[in-house]
């Protein structure tokens, strides 16, 4: 995550190596909430518990009307457009962002025809015009 300078951020500490989470909390403009931003990634064999630990996390931060979360979530399973799925962690991920209203806002494949960065906001129109395309260094996933 970059943040420019002349924001003024918090690094929000949840204390747990387990889960790669970074939550950062932006000042608002005068009379604009904060902005929590949160960055992820979830290993492709994360195990239940660290699943659990970031559900937590999620619960937590989800009491923030501006919530912006992003990052690369590895469930190539989950039809994003129809919001469904087969596998059983999967099925969990998808209900516990339903259950905190979080859209997903990415509907085209980032890398491998998959799309496995995503972009999760809670307050609709918080942020528009997603484009996805071109690479930062040599990574293989595409910027969002």
């Amino acid at each position: 995550m970059c943040v420019r300078a002349y924001f003024d951020c918090l690094e929000l500490d949840k204390g747990e190596d387990r889960v790669e989470c970074l939550w950062v909390r932006t000042r608002g403009k005068a009379n604009e909430a904060d902005i929590l931003l949160g960055v992820c990634h979830r290993a492709p064999n994360q195990d239940d518990e660290a699943d659990e630990i970031f559900c937590r996390q999620l619960g937590e931060v989800s009491q923030s009307l501006a919530l912006v979360l992003m990052g690369n979530f590895n469930l190539p399973d989950v039809r994003w457009k129809y919001n469904t799925t087969e596998m059983k962690h999967s099925r969990r991920h998808l209900k516990h962002m339903e259950d905190k209203f979080l859209t997903q806002l990415v509907n085209e494949p980032i890398r491998e025809g998959t799309p496995l960065d995503l972009l999760f906001v809670k307050t609709e129109g918080l942020m528009s015009n997603v484009l996805v395309g071109g690479h930062l260094g040599h990574s293989d996933h595409e910027i969002i």
